[in-house]
């Protein structure tokens, strides 16, 4: 809500210094949002679907098992697929908490969820280009990997 007043005020002080360029700016974002949209509504339909068929509890008892390390590679896997906002993915991440999910299970799969994109990587690479996409999304990976073991550390679920 905070953020919508703050950027409803940053629009608000813009129109007020140069309602042209203002205008022109909204012009060019509302284009640009309409170029992306169909590619973002089929990711969103997508994930619904999947997220549909796979409840809560199947997730839970493949990321909650025995092999902590097992549970951070299927994590890290689904996180990279999977296409949420982080209203939903933290919330979703308190639940499998609850129900026996180690720490550095949810890191790998929040941290790769946050930063890692195969789903997006058509858009991304309509506008980075493919080098670019698969090199962020090949670091992103390893830097959730690194976040999830530091996690694991920190919690002592390792060593």
């Amino acid at each position: 809500m905070y953020l919508y007043i703050i950027a409803g005020l940053a629009i608000l002080a813009s129109l007020l210094a140069n309602r042209e360029r203002t205008r022109s700016a909204l012009k060019i974002a509302a284009k640009r949002f309409l170029h992306i949209f169909p590619a973002f509504l089929t990711m969103i339909i997508l994930v619904s679907i999947i997220l549909f068929l796979l409840p809560d509890e199947v997730i839970s008892d493949y990321l909650g098992g025995d092999n902590i390390f097992i549970g951070v590679i299927l994590a890290s896997f689904l996180g990279s697929i999977t296409f949420m906002p982080g209203f939903i993915a933290f919330p979703l991440s308190g639940i499998l908490l609850q129900r026996g999910v180690a720490y550095m299970v949810l890191a790998a799969f929040t941290t790769t969820l946050m930063m890692v994109g195969v789903l997006t990587a058509p858009i991304e690479k309509a506008y980075f280009g493919m080098k670019v996409t698969i090199l962020r999304n090949v670091i992103s990976f390893f830097i959730a990997l690194i976040v999830a073991v530091m996690i694991g550390l920190f919690f002592g679920e390792i060593f």
